[in-house]
């Protein structure tokens, strides 16, 4: 008995690490990714480039982004995290560097961030397989919500370090500090990390459930491609699920590539009061990510669609009244960016991570957040040049409609799955 409990303590030690060392790792993502909004205002002004130019630029990054989801997401469940995630983020560190030295040539800026983009594509849908192996379906809304901080909190991070790196040093540090930084997160990546249980030395989550106690040492077994495949393609729901999130992408990357831009032209904010006040949008969506995976799993009875059809809803609206809003009101507005925030992360984390587990199942939890954050990120492609396009033809007002719109259909989709919650089988 004392050994059983001493083995229990043990594992749940391990879930912990597991948890934090995913959760830093993919936070560090976020440094080498949404730092280009930041610095955008600076490579615009050197090299007189439109915002349709660097919309070009932004949706290179989206669509082998997109590509690298699917790719990468069929891949994590053969291979597993611990290698891939390193490869992906050491790439996307050099790729960074490389961008800081970039001059005024459009297609060189479009083929660098490009790539970016596909080795940026490596580490959610290996974060999303990882979390499954580790966690059951019954806190998967709790932990998912938990996990959906990271990347809101890191995006925030990135900001405020770009910001202030912009600020004293010029634009291209805000690419050459944050990779730098993102060496040690690998170093510890590859120390901590395990891809299952099993590797650890514990029981799977079926053996586990089953009332096995002791496992040797082994690895995660790959079900094989048709397995994964059947499990994203063939499923009608994980398609819904993945145009829902086509088109709240739409307005979340409208407001992580335009705001700074926004609050620096429309409301005349300071750089570094720009910075400040974009970052509190992922700020506030942390607490968005949590509230809605706790609530999914404890008022729901693990229904996603439900909690986020209610927070899309109240995005659409909000975002609708923060353009009409006075710069001079900044208290006014900062709070209504802080509720975009909430309600944007909330259905996010539940489409993008939960879902994507409880459809997957920990067998394929890395195929299905591929494919689901693919066609999301078909609909940030389109936004990157759209959402520019607009702007410099029609003003900010026609990308704020558009934004709005996005998020309407996306709670139209999600309504269509109102009273679907995750099914038994032989893999969680």
């Amino acid at each position: 008995m004392e050994k059983r409990k001493d083995k229990l303590a043990e594992f749940l030690k391990w879930q912990k690490k597991i948890f934090w060392t995913v959760w830093i790792t993919y936070a560090s993502y976020y440094l080498l990714r949404v730092n280009i909004s930041i610095a955008l205002p600076g490579i615009m002004n050197e090299f007189g480039l439109t915002k349709t130019a660097m919309g070009a630029v932004l949706s290179a990054f989206f669509i082998m982004y997109a590509f690298g989801q699917f790719v990468n997401g069929q891949l994590g469940d053969k291979f597993g995290a611990r290698k891939f995630i390193a490869i992906g983020l050491f790439v996307s560190a050099l790729l960074n560097i490389a961008f800081g030295f970039t001059s005024n040539f459009l297609i060189g800026m479009m083929v660098l961030w490009g790539l970016n983009g596909f080795f940026q594509a490596t580490g959610w849908p290996l974060s999303v397989k990882t979390i499954a192996n580790w966690f059951p379906k019954g806190v998967r809304g709790k932990i998912g919500g938990r996990l959906g901080t990271s990347y809101q909190l890191g995006n925030a991070f990135s900001w405020a370090l770009a910001g202030v790196v912009v600020g004293f040093l010029g634009w291209r540090w805000a690419f050459w500090i944050p990779a730098t930084i993102t060496i040690f997160v690998i170093i510890n990546w590859l120390t901590k990390i395990r891809n299952a249980p099993e590797e650890a030395g514990f029981p799977t989550l079926e053996e586990t459930e089953k009332g096995i106690k002791e496992s040797k040492a082994k690895s995660d077994h790959h079900l094989g491609f048709r397995f994964t495949l059947g499990k994203t393609l063939k499923n009608p729901v994980v398609w819904i699920v993945a145009f829902g999130l086509f088109f709240l992408n739409i307005l979340r990357y409208g407001f992580i590539s335009w705001a700074p831009t926004y609050l620096f032209e429309a409301q005349q904010a300071s750089m570094f009061g720009m910075a400040f006040k974009a970052l509190m949008f992922p700020i506030a969506g942390s607490f968005g990510a949590l509230f809605a995976g706790w609530i999914s799993d404890k008022g729901f009875s693990s229904r996603r669609a439900p909690i986020s059809v209610i927070m899309l809803l109240l995005l659409a609206v909000s975002a609708f009244l923060f353009p009409l809003i006075p710069g001079e009101q900044w208290i006014l507005s900062l709070l209504i960016l802080m509720i975009i925030g909430f309600m944007t992360f909330g259905p996010h984390v539940l489409m993008v991570g939960v879902m994507a587990m409880d459809l997957g199942t920990r067998k394929a939890a890395s195929s299905a957040a591929g494919f689901i954050d693919s066609v999301g990120y078909i609909g940030v492609a389109f936004t990157g040049i759209a959402s520019g396009f607009l702007i410099d033809s029609f003003g900010w007002s026609a990308a704020f409609n558009f934004w709005v719109l996005s998020a309407i259909i996306a709670a139209g989709l999600m309504t269509l799955l109102w009273n679907h919650k995750p099914k038994d089988g032989k893999y969680h």
